[in-house]
């Protein structure tokens, strides 16, 4: 396909392998230490760090949905295996809302898994690049994540993002 065609030059698409094959080794090595360690995925590890930083430890089930870019349908799959290990739990809310919570157990689970992921991930990227291209890597992610963030699918009435996560996606 020609670049003006809307194809990649070589250099971008070079550019664009490499950073999708770092994105995959990276996950995979984060998913191999948090299984080895504390018997935690990538997702629940991400599930339980967002809700520690969260008031009373707890969100509404959209407000963790935004937080994380996930779909509706992931996210309730994904907090259902981790309420049946009692990591988390649902919990009512003001009229229709529905929240999920960090329990005791899940910040164990964190608070034993984050000293061994820390180091992990400084082994597995940060120590690799100097202070200039972390500030580099900070400022490209940022880049990419407000520009894919501005193009999130809006709302409706009830905070709930459209569910068939198609909405805004080119054939």
């Amino acid at each position: 396909m020609d670049h003006e065609q809307g194809g990649l030059t070589e250099r971008e698409l070079d550019a664009w392998q490499t950073f999708f094959l770092m994105q995959e080794v990276v996950r995979a090595r984060i998913e191999q230490q948090l299984q080895a360690c504390g018997g935690l995925s990538n997702a629940d590890y991400t599930v339980l760090a967002v809700l520690s930083e969260a008031p009373d430890r707890r969100l509404r089930i959209f407000q963790m949905g935004a937080a994380l870019g996930w779909e509706k349908s992931r996210l309730h799959h994904q907090i259902t295996r981790m309420c049946g290990r009692g990591l988390v739990e649902r919990q009512r809310g003001d009229a229709r809302a529905i929240h999920v919570a960090l329990t005791p157990r899940g910040h164990a689970a964190l608070a034993e898994a984050a000293p061994a992921h820390s180091r992990h991930v400084r082994e597995l990227v940060i120590d690799r690049l100097t202070p200039a291209q972390i500030d580099q890597l900070a400022a490209i992610s940022h880049t990419i994540l407000d520009g894919l963030r501005g193009n999130a699918p809006e709302t409706g009435e009830d905070g709930e993002a459209p569910t068939d996560g198609r909405a805004g996606l080119p054939c």
